[in-house]
């Protein structure tokens, strides 16, 4: 990633995410998802919390394999959709992205 910058406005916490000519990756994606589904107390028992933080990186991995797969899927209906037009130049781009 590029930058986060954050503040806090009265009971919320806002958090701005930027990226450099490009995209977030999926990686970047499900570490911003698993900071908002799943939060650990600094104060937590270090049982719970050593098992939170394994369940968050468990979490974490599904994530990015789900967010690879669905990527895949998309270019894969991209480029049949391409390819039916007439347009298998475009599409073989596209699937070797």
């Amino acid at each position: 990633m590029h930058g986060v910058q954050g503040a806090a406005v009265e009971g919320f916490d806002v958090k701005v995410y930027t990226t450099n000519n490009r995209g977030f990756t999926p990686e970047e994606l499900a570490e911003r998802a698993v900071e908002k589904l799943i939060s650990i107390s600094e104060t937590a028992d270090p049982m719970v919390k050593a098992q939170a933080m394994v369940f968050q990186d468990r979490i974490r991995q599904l994530m990015v394999f789900y967010m690879n797969e669905s990527i895949r899927a998309y270019k894969t209906t991209l480029c049949a959709d391409l390819a039916k037009q007439g347009h298998a130049d475009m599409a073989k781009i596209i699937s070797n992205l």
